[in-house]
């Protein structure tokens, strides 16, 4: 029998297996793949690597304004509601003025917008510095100011996003949206654990003064890009009716439909954190700015570390992905809401910024690679209607529902519905996992064509 076998099967079997790379072999100029490499892919691109800089120091300024914004209404009313009509303010020409935020940025040069909308925003925060520092400040007059911020932001957020794949090649956006998320929550960890110690030792004008100072970082940064190295879309057409070709572009596509329905529920009552978090600290835990500070740093903390397990994950590729991180995002949320003690609210918070940034980064990405390029500051500025311009709404009743019910309340009524939305939402987004499947590609969303740029016939 063996001599058979053998007859069978003149070549011998192998006995070891060869084994299987598991990184690409590197290419001239470009050092090997590792760990670290891969969770920074994307600031191998210089002119990322200057954008990400720009926007760290930058954002650093904004949450150390936020934290003394909050409490400077605070100080002022001592009201939660206040604090809660402050923001809804704050956010209310977001909602109003995002869609055309987004079809500007289709229209223009995004760089140049972009070097427009963060010198006004600097300008703006030296103004609050101003008014403190002279004693001037009134609550109208906080009113106006974040009145004009919130005018400015719904022009400058979809541009700055939307910028992104004009800086990155498509292969690194997943990599980059997740970095800006990872430079914007690091900066929360800086910015709202010293703009709290700064309030508290130096008063709110240094706090607005400094942030005024780091838009610089902003400008210049953009300043020093090789622009023949940037990848800018083609502009849109000045005509009319672009606001609603955007919206029903978003509407017919449910790629982008079924994320931006997720974000607008979530946004609305669970990213209320400028108005839930001052209510906890101040009246759960009888805290003050500082208290504010450590817990907005530990959320910032968590998302840190998620944003960098995200990036080494590269593109989730299946959009079921999204609501699994805005169930896990809401049990979180609820988590630190029933914390008993401050030390146990602290960790909570951790994984609370870890669910924040996973939800955020998928979603973005998810949307980026959907939108055909000429509708991406469209679609981006739907992204901003749906996160920061549902403040008006969910900031009001956030605020209502912690001075009526308690703090903790304010978190509950923002955690349990992130649980049910993303469960209400997992089919949906099953289904568009089994369109990709069956598409030449899969696991790529591929943008669907703008109805503008279709041809005739």
């Amino acid at each position: 029998m063996a001599r058979r076998r053998d007859q069978r099967h003149p070549h011998p079997r192998r006995t070891t297996r060869t084994p299987a790379r598991r990184h690409p072999a590197p290419t001239p100029g470009r050092p090997p793949v590792t760990p670290t490499s891969r969770i920074f892919s994307s600031l191998h691109v210089g002119n990322y690597r200057l954008y990400f800089t720009g926007q760290l120091i930058s954002m650093a300024g904004t949450w150390m304004q936020a934290v003394a914004l909050a409490f400077l209404v605070l100080h002022l009313t001592g009201s939660g509601t206040q604090l809660g009509l402050a923001t809804a303010i704050r956010f209310l020409p977001v909602l109003l003025l995002s869609p055309l935020g987004g079809v500007v940025a289709d229209r223009v040069d995004k760089r140049r917008l972009i070097f427009l909308t963060q010198t006004l925003l600097g300008a703006l925060a030296g103004l609050f510095a101003l008014l403190i520092a002279t004693g001037l400040i009134r609550l109208w007059s906080v009113y106006l100011l974040s009145l004009a911020l919130g005018c400015l932001t719904a022009f400058d957020n979809p541009t700055r996003q939307s910028f992104i794949p004009e800086v990155v090649p498509r292969e690194e956006l997943a990599n980059a949206v997740t970095l800006n998320s990872v430079s914007i929550n690091f900066s929360r960890v800086l910015g709202a654990a010293a703009g709290g110690a700064i309030v508290a030792a130096l008063g709110f004008a240094t706090c607005f003064a400094l942030n005024a100072a780091s838009f610089a970082a902003v400008v210049l940064t953009l300043a020093l890009m090789r622009t023949s190295r940037l990848n800018p879309a083609p502009p849109a057409r000045k005509e009319p009716g672009q606001v609603r070709a955007g919206l029903r572009y978003a509407a017919g596509t449910p790629e982008l439909l079924v994320p931006l329905v997720l974000i607008t529920v979530i946004g609305t009552l669970a990213w209320e954190f400028q108005v839930t978090l001052p209510l906890i600290a101040r009246e759960t835990f009888g805290g003050d700015a500082r208290t504010y500070g450590w817990m907005a740093s530990m959320m910032g903390v968590g998302a840190v570390v998620g944003g960098l397990i995200t990036a080494y994950r590269g593109n989730p590729g299946r959009a079921r992905t999204l609501s699994t991180a805005a169930i896990g995002w809401g049990v979180a949320i609820t988590a630190a809401a029933v914390a008993p003690t401050l030390p146990l609210a602290l960790v909570a918070m951790l994984f609370v910024g870890y669910g924040s940034i996973s939800f955020n980064a998928i979603a973005k990405t998810a949307l980026q690679l959907a939108a055909a390029p000429e509708m991406r500051g469209r679609v981006m500025a739907l992204w901003t209607l749906a996160w920061g311009g549902s403040t008006p709404i969910g900031g009001p009743i956030v605020g209502w529902i912690g001075e009526t019910f308690g703090a903790r309340w304010s978190l509950i009524a923002g955690g349990v519905p992130t649980i049910l939305i993303g469960l209400a939402a997992l089919p949906a987004l099953r289904a568009i996992d089994r369109v990709a499947a069956n598409s030449r590609d899969p696991g790529v969303s591929r943008p669907r064509e703008a109805p503008e740029t279709r041809q005739p016939g």
